[in-house]
């Protein structure tokens, strides 16, 4: 162990730098830089990166610097937005890598969208999930054609199904995120329950729902600046919840609406507790009960 002096520490992280809340913990390799689509409308996270893959020599580096730094490291999380569109050589060395000098680490993790999951497809993704890699986080972010459309997502339903009925077939937990809001007033109800069907269909590990928030730099928060877009209000969007939990009878597991960005924060586990939560919102709604709502100034991305 005596090159672990020379190892690159710590990690070069190019910012900013995004990670799902359950990697508060993590050890974070940047393995790409910025996101390989970066076209979205209500998304600002990359947009001061152009997208590469980083050198993999810097990231052996890098992991061996942390068996000196970080002794008994459990999980990793390689970032950017979409690390999973690094070539399938560049993500078996890393986890091999990460296998064999961080042997206490027990899930990798890494963003992944419908294009680079469908370009590795089951079968490589099996070989990244023998190597290590334990949970793919993909943001649909909704189930709804013409929503998909509007924020220029760049993939159909369809494609966005296929992508995670992949991850799961390949061994892989899937984590799925889907915005509230995203379609707007006009749109609200039609994107709700499109999207509550959707996850019921793709059957991820883990689904939650988040809450658009219009971010400077975006064309988003153009249009909501200059009117062409209304969003919900706080009831609007708590009005949405409602409408996607009520098309998710069929979806068993964890779903979480308890983001910093949500105004009622709820941790539910399906079906046990959909009727319960569904009563609470029905209520919430119909008293304009504020108390139970966090407030504005408690909220954030």
């Amino acid at each position: 162990m005596r090159y672990i002096l020379a190892m690159r520490w710590p990690p070069v992280l190019v910012a900013p730098v995004f990670r799902p809340p359950s990697e508060a913990t993590s050890l974070i390799l940047q393995l790409t830089v910025g996101c390989s689509w970066n076209r979205c409308t209500y998304c600002a996270m990359y947009r001061s990166k152009e997208f590469h893959v980083r050198p993999v020599d810097e990231l052996v580096e890098e992991i061996r610097g942390a068996v000196r730094a970080l002794p008994g490291v459990r999980r990793v999380f390689l970032a950017d937005g979409d690390a999973l569109a690094a070539p399938v050589e560049v993500l078996e060395r890393v986890l091999e890598e990460i296998r064999r000098e961080l042997p206490d680490v027990q899930r990798v993790g890494l963003y992944g969208d419908s294009r680079s999951i469908l370009r590795h497809g089951a079968e490589e993704l099996s070989r990244l999930r023998e190597l290590g890699l334990g949970i793919v986080y993909f943001g649909p972010e909704t189930g709804d054609e013409a929503t998909l459309r509007a924020v220029r997502k760049g993939a159909t339903v369809q494609r966005q199904l296929e992508a995670a009925r992949t991850v799961t077939s390949a061994g892989i937990k899937l984590s799925m995120m889907v915005l509230l809001g995203l379609a707007g007033l006009e749109g609200s109800e039609r994107h709700a329950r499109a999207t509550g069907r959707f996850i019921t269909e793709a059957k991820p590990t883990y689904a939650a729902a988040l809450t658009v928030t219009p971010v400077p730099g975006t064309e988003l928060f153009d249009a909501v600046q200059g009117g062409s877009f209304q969003l919900p209000d706080r009831w609007g969007m708590l009005r949405e919840l409602v409408w996607m939990l009520e098309e998710m009878e069929g979806y068993r597991g964890p779903f979480h609406a308890n983001h910093a960005s949500n105004y009622l924060p709820l941790k539910l586990r399906l079906p046990r507790d959909r009727e319960s939560a569904l009563e609470l919102m029905r209520h919430v709604l119909e008293t304009r009960d504020e108390t139970r709502l966090r407030p504005e100034w408690a909220r954030g991305l």
